[in-house]
């Protein structure tokens, strides 16, 4: 069976894009060198923080991009549609760190 660990840096990225702007958010993992099922436990749980943490950054990139939008809509008189800025952005979920 070949073996699943890895000594090369990661990261963990995302790319958004949009008629206006792209932007790409990273963050760095640590090298997957778990052997015992405690060290692949913890790397799992690095992991998973680190997730939380990119898109922790990308939903307040995109609050910024909407109050930019509002604002600019505001500034030219137009009334912001909030159902389809849910749409174009997408509506914000939140986790449950229960399950």
């Amino acid at each position: 069976m070949p073996s699943t660990t890895s000594t090369t840096p990661t990261t963990l990225t995302a790319t958004y894009t949009s008629p206006s702007t792209t932007r790409t958010f990273t963050h760095a993992l640590p090298p997957s060198s778990a052997k015992t099922t405690a060290e692949k436990t913890e790397y799992l749980s690095t992991l998973r923080a680190s997730v939380v943490e990119l898109q922790d950054g990308i939903n307040a990139f995109l609050t910024e991009k909407m109050e930019e939008d509002k604002a600019l809509a505001a500034s030219a008189g137009v009334k912001v549609d909030e159902k389809k800025e849910e749409e174009y952005y997408g509506e914000e979920k939140v986790e449950d760190d229960d399950g």
